[in-house]
């Protein structure tokens, strides 16, 4: 068994923490004061547990000794030597509580998720699936008791969606569905295909958690706000009214357009919290150029050759490329029942975090 990692770092956040806590002011800020606290309950097991995975160490090697020489005592030695196995069973158990709990939790996961879908390589067909996947991540969510509220969309002429938007709200909403961002791929028979063949088209998924005004601060100056009639289905009201708005940010060139509801106001802040929630993720690319290289690699360009998921109709499958899973049950998985992959995937990655701790 390999040695943890050094402690010492670990020590040394909790000491700035508690100093941190004791400072006058402490409590101004009730969410900063909350995230440190639960932080420093962290730090503190892990390093009461490391020591208690130290003494074990330390018993392990006496008793060992003792089993050996005992000081001339038969009973002795036997003693220590049949407690070794269970000295070393309750350390192998501390390692691996340990290692996992020195992976830092992402911020994140706790947050609730702003779901973007889209058509990619397939035109209408693409469409099609991505209305597919829609309700595929609104019938989990409604297993999760999750809410969905919709932000944006955009029909094709079939019925599918050239993009969607949407934001789920509930517990642990991103840590669960983080995995998810990337090309989706589906190869079947499309219904606009007269011959039966089999066609390949792409979906892309983006999974950003949502922001709130406090993650995000946004100047009024740099947003250039547009209204105007919307258009497509929604009755006489909405073709009338001067109700969908689009709003671009001129720092990044983030453009956002919402027109699903009939009020300006209602559209104007749902638009808000997307362009809050794209703005937060690429704050945190720039903070983590190791994550943005691997969505960037996840989500690509929508073209068939990319994919983290296969979608196969003919023979009844769902395949995650990323972990090599395949589910041959693909009619439940479009009814939501995804629980298997995700749960998966976070093992997977929770295991590689590991691994990379331990060497």
């Amino acid at each position: 068994m390999a040695e943890l990692p050094d402690i010492t770092p670990f020590r040394r956040h909790l000491d700035e923490m508690t100093a941190e806590m004791a400072a006058p002011g402490f409590y101004g800020q009730a969410r900063r004061a909350a995230d440190t606290m639960r932080e420093s309950q962290r730090l503190r097991k892990i390093v009461a547990d490391y020591e208690t995975y130290e003494r074990l160490g330390r018993e392990i090697a006496e008793a060992a000794i003792l089993s050996r020489e005992g000081g001339g005592d038969p009973g002795l030695r036997e003693l220590a030597a049949a407690e070794i196995p269970d000295l070393e069973r309750r350390r192998e158990a501390l390692y691996q509580s340990v290692l996992s709990a020195m992976i830092p939790p992402e911020a994140a996961d706790s947050r609730n998720t702003v779901m973007e879908i889209r058509a990619g390589t397939g035109g209408e067909e693409a469409a099609l699936f991505a209305a597919e996947l829609a309700r595929m991540y609104q019938k989990y969510a409604d297993s999760q008791s999750w809410k969905v509220q919709p932000m944006s969309s955009s029909v094709s002429e079939r019925g599918g969606f050239r993009e969607v938007i949407f934001l789920i709200t509930g517990s642990e909403v991103y840590r669960r569905l983080k995995f998810e961002s990337g090309v989706h791929r589906v190869q079947r028979v499309p219904v606009t295909e007269a011959n039966g063949r089999i066609h390949t088209s792409t979906v892309t998924v983006a999974v950003l958690p949502e922001a709130e005004e406090v993650d995000i601060q946004i100047d009024p100056s740099d947003l250039e706000i547009t209204v105007c009639r919307a258009s497509g289905p929604g009755g006489q009201g909405v073709n009338t009214t001067d109700s969908a708005v689009q709003i671009q940010h001129k720092p990044t060139g983030l453009i956002v357009e919402c027109a699903d509801e009939r009020s300006q106001i209602k559209n104007k802040a749902r638009a808000m919290t997307v362009l809050r929630s794209r703005l937060l993720k690429l704050k945190e690319d720039e903070e983590q150029a190791k994550y943005a290289a691997e969505r960037r690699s996840q989500i690509g360009s929508g073209d068939r050759s990319e994919r983290i998921r296969t979608y196969n109709f003919p023979q009844n499958r769902a395949t995650d490329h990323r972990i090599g899973l395949t589910l041959h049950n693909l009619s439940q998985v479009l009814e939501g029942d995804i629980g298997e992959l995700i749960s998966a995937l976070e093992r997977a990655n929770h295991e590689e975090k590991v691994a990379a701790l331990g060497r």
